[in-house]
């Protein structure tokens, strides 16, 4: 099962790179460039949960920045990517849950907006001055469209390819802070009428 989910993220992951670095990054669209990375980043995240989105995400953006022509610090997008990766696996429904098709597009803008804001803050930090010439709010708006356009075409395909090489939808995390397992965990305590400290009151006559 874990073999099956590395092979495929990194399937995913190499084809949207290549993708992206062949032809979105070439149509020289005005403002930011589509990211089929981050859209792969975010559906795989729904399904694996925290830490395979994170991992993901990790090993998505440590390609992008040694993958040419990059011209960034390597690592800058490697860190962007690991928190919306880890984010989007917060979100992650329990198994058998239904979920409406809004909340993947809903992901999809946050992490389009947040991932920008990240971005130009760490090139910030490094120095890189870039965004504060395009314009941050051009940024985040083209980055916002363009995403939202390809997400309904790349995410629910995502989705039903990570489902399919995760069927439990477990993902191998026993434990988690996400949704589903807070959501989990409300259900076990209050079926097993315990109070909340999880301990029987005796009440002496």
């Amino acid at each position: 099962m874990v073999i099956k989910r590395a092979l495929l993220s990194a399937v995913l992951v190499l084809l949207a790179l290549l993708l992206q670095v062949s032809v979105l990054g070439r149509l020289q669209l005005p403002g930011a460039t589509p990211d089929l990375l981050l859209l792969v980043v975010v559906g795989l995240g729904l399904v694996f949960g925290p830490s395979g989105g994170c991992l993901t995400g990790f090993s998505a953006g440590l390609l992008a920045d040694l993958a040419p022509p990059s011209d960034h610090a390597i690592g800058r997008y490697a860190l962007v990517l690991c928190l919306i990766g880890y984010a989007a696996g917060l979100l992650r429904a329990e198994p058998g849950r239904p979920r409406s098709v809004l909340v993947p597009l809903l992901v999809v803008a946050g992490a389009a907006v947040v991932s920008t804001v990240l971005y130009a803050a760490v090139g910030a930090l490094v120095g890189d001055t870039a965004a504060r010439h395009v314009g941050l709010p051009s940024l985040m708006g083209t980055a916002l469209l363009y995403d939202l356009l390809l997400a309904p075409f790349v995410v629910p395909a995502v989705m039903l390819l990570a489902r399919w090489a995760d069927p439990s939808g477990s993902s191998g995390e026993v434990t988690g802070p996400g949704l589903g397992t807070i959501a989990r965990y409300r259900t076990t305590r209050e079926s097993s009428g315990l109070p909340a400290g999880g301990r029987k009151i005796r009440i002496k006559s």
